[in-house]
């Protein structure tokens, strides 16, 4: 019988699951390691970029072997065991759906899933994927995400679009691993000082949900910074006299919000 698969209600707080976490921007992932390849759509491809490609390993992390980026891999291979420790009988029952996998983020065609570095993990629970957006979980991914953030690793149920199959290398750690030198040259510390195309997250949907508010659209607040959130930024900085360039500085957001 269905014991760890079986889901329950995330409820209203599920958007600060992750403390002070918050998914990896494209941006970061961009610039920080290099571009994946050269086009994407829904479906799953290999890296073609040689300096990506060079980053990946294929490795047997305890319940099942994955192909990722190397510290992303070695992270899941700690955290896999401690499961193992704390939470023997979710972790027998642990399978995957996929790790490296370079293509879009689901229902959108300007954000780069996360998958496509491989640094994204999605699980499944005694053979079965937790349904996305439904605003559920399966029990076992509650039970056992805690060991996820310890290291870093942000879940996914917080996202806009609820997405409780999906574990994937946070904002932060991306940007320690590379202070710390592990994607080859040193580049230097990012600041979030703009909100652009490709962007997801819980300010995208802040952000889309003012939009509508002020200027009387009907934007889809789902959280994704695709080509219509663009060109209503474009007419919010038209309407308030700002420099036209479909991307918003954080002063922008505020003023938006007054």
């Amino acid at each position: 019988m269905p014991k760890y698969s079986l889901t329950t209600p995330l409820g209203p707080d599920r958007a600060r699951l992750n403390g002070g976490l918050s998914g990896a921007r494209n941006k970061t992932m961009l610039t920080l390691i290099g571009n994946p390849r050269g086009n994407y759509s829904a479906d799953c491809r290999w890296p073609t970029n040689k300096k990506v490609l060079d980053l990946i390993v294929q490795k047997n992390v305890g319940p099942f072997k994955v192909s990722g980026l190397k510290p992303a891999v070695e992270t899941l291979e700690v955290i896999f065991a401690e499961i193992r420790t704390h939470e023997p009988e979710i972790y027998a029952v642990l399978g995957t759906a996929g790790m490296l996998c370079c293509r879009y983020v689901r229902g959108s065609t300007t954000s780069i899933s996360n998958h496509s570095w491989g640094t994204a993990i999605d699980l499944t629970l005694e053979g079965v994927l937790d349904k996305r957006g439904d605003e559920r979980a399966q029990v076992g991914l509650l039970a056992i995400y805690k060991y996820f953030n310890t290291h870093s690793f942000f879940w996914g149920a917080a996202f806009p679009t609820e997405d409780a199959m999906h574990f994937e290398a946070s904002e932060q750690l991306i940007q320690q691993w590379s202070a710390q030198g592990l994607f080859g040259d040193r580049q230097p510390p990012l600041s979030d000082e703009i909100f652009e195309l490709g962007d997801r997250g819980p300010t995208v949907k802040e952000l889309q949900e003012l939009l509508n508010h002020k200027l009387g659209l009907d934007l889809d607040a789902d959280g994704i910074f695709g080509p219509a959130t663009r060109a209503a930024v474009m007419e919010f900085q038209r309407e308030r006299g700002l420099p036209i360039t479909g991307a918003l500085l954080p002063a922008q957001l505020d003023t938006l919000a007054a």
